[in-house]
């Protein structure tokens, strides 16, 4: 066995498999397994997932270290602590921030963080996790047309699964919707109502008072 990463009290170690490939677990500083993660761990053996969750997971566990904070004790709001401390925006004071002298997490990173964290989480739910925690991961939504459409047997889907600590994503426009060139007259011949011709009215006005403060619109 060969060490990949040493660092104060956790350490990712890399096992060769007997089939060929590589298995990953967390060591503590004395050199034993530490048990719940390496638990975690054995979900994913042999694929990528595994080599990723470890490293996401050892620097989470040294950041739990360093709050004093243990399985049993963590609470979700002390995860939305951890997601701020690398980077995610919550809204809330989290402290200082992790990794110090470290690139901070980008979104893909935040998104695989949050993945991995409510999977080791729930796997401990008989290991000490409160009730509480684990209803609050477990959390769901209503699916919407688009999630119905995408799946199969949607129309029998009633609930999705989401994951509370996985960053939000964007939805604002970073250009408004625009006419194409020369379409207003046509429009207006073809507007059966005196609201249509008014929001294509609107429409073209807002269109050439933002072209004058933004230059052209994009193709």
């Amino acid at each position: 066995m060969r060490s990949v990463m040493v660092l104060e009290d956790f350490r990712v170690q890399q096992m060769p498999r007997a089939g060929g490939g590589w298995s990953y677990t967390i060591l503590r500083a004395d050199g034993s397994v530490e048990e719940e993660p390496d638990r975690f761990l054995r979900l994913y053996e042999g694929g990528g997932t595994e080599r990723t969750y470890a490293y996401f997971l050892v620097d989470h566990l040294r950041w739990r270290k360093r709050e004093g904070l243990t399985t049993p004790s963590v609470s979700l709001q002390d995860l939305y602590r951890y997601m701020g401390a690398v980077r995610a925006k919550v809204a809330m004071p989290f402290g200082q921030p992790w990794r110090p002298g470290k690139r901070p997490y980008g979104s893909s990173a935040l998104e695989v963080t949050a993945a991995c964290l409510k999977g080791f989480y729930l796997l401990q739910c008989g290991s000490g996790v409160t009730a509480e925690l684990a209803t609050a991961l477990e959390a769901s939504r209503l699916p919407t047309q688009r999630d119905r459409d995408r799946a199969l047997l949607g129309h029998r889907q009633t609930s999705l699964p989401v994951n509370p600590l996985a960053p939000r994503r964007g939805t604002r426009r970073r250009h408004p919707k625009m006419l194409p060139d020369g379409a207003r007259p046509e429009l207006l011949d073809v507007a059966n109502t005196a609201r249509d011709k008014l929001v294509v009215t609107w429409l073209s006005g807002h269109q050439s008072a933002h072209r004058r403060t933004d230059g052209p619109a994009p193709r």
